[in-house]
């Protein structure tokens, strides 16, 4: 893999995120550049990474990792993208991949934003923005859902305030209940996704719990990772019967 440069981005003033220092971090001054935007993110996370080929940083001559500006902005890119879009790791890399090579791959699954030449800090930025927590009013003005509709939602388990923010799969839900909206559904109709969604995650659990309890520091990444496939494999079948269902409304 070539090697990531930041310094290609097209952005003449410098990005917000060029807080990180130029001089090669170790992986605990990485998470700490991290842990703002990504609290749950793990040393073992990043090595997992690195052992499937996403991230490829430097070593001292004692074998010690060394991470540039630009490793630190590919790690944010990946941990957004992998976040908030639920995109695969294989996905991920393929997409990194063509555009290391020069290439210009379409955009990612989600609406993503790609780059021609590099993943750049601009990319990064951009999925951390429409990931970002939101506030009531801003929740309002990017769904069009009037308090009320939200208040049901809540009431419902459909979304969840954090110290009176909301993440990006509030923003989801909320755009699809206002659409829903439109054909009559309310909030309370929708509690039966809220049950189906605890029993297919009590499943994954249930599959990936053995991995969880492995000594390896990768373990947690390798669950998680496990857990998403087990997910689009389950929101396949899901599509599938309901397709088949209303495939047979015009027969």
């Amino acid at each position: 893999m070539p090697i990531f440069d930041a310094a290609r981005s097209p952005r003449l003033e410098a990005p917000r995120h060029e807080t990180v220092r130029q001089a090669a971090l170790n992986i605990g001054e990485v998470l700490s550049e991290l842990k703002d935007e990504f609290p749950r993110v793990t040393a073992s996370k990043i090595r997992f990474l690195e052992d499937k080929g996403l991230i490829i940083p430097q070593r001292t001559s004692a074998g010690y990792r060394k991470y540039s500006a630009s490793d630190v902005s590919r790690l944010r890119f990946i941990l957004s993208v992998q976040r908030d879009q639920y995109l695969p790791l294989k996905v991920i890399k393929d997409h990194l991949d063509s555009v290391d090579r020069g290439e210009a791959p379409a955009a990612l699954p989600g609406g993503a934003p790609v780059a021609p030449k590099a993943v750049n800090n601009d990319m990064a930025e951009a999925v951390e923005r429409k990931a970002r927590s939101v506030s009531m009013a801003e929740l309002q003005g990017l769904t069009g859902a009037s308090e009320d509709l939200i208040g049901e939602l809540i009431k419902f388990g459909l979304i969840e305030p954090l110290a009176g923010l909301f993440d990006a799969s509030s923003i989801k839900v909320t755009k699809s209940a206002v659409q829903l909206a439109g054909h009559g559904v309310e909030p309370r109709h929708l509690r039966q996704f809220r049950t189906a969604a605890d029993r297919e995650f009590s499943l994954i659990e249930s599959i990936v719990g053995n991995e969880l309890k492995k000594p390896e520091v990768s373990a947690r990444a390798r669950a998680a990772e496990e857990a998403q496939e087990i997910s689009r494999q389950c929101l396949e079948i899901h599509e599938a019967l309901v397709q088949r269902a209303i495939s047979q409304l015009d027969r």
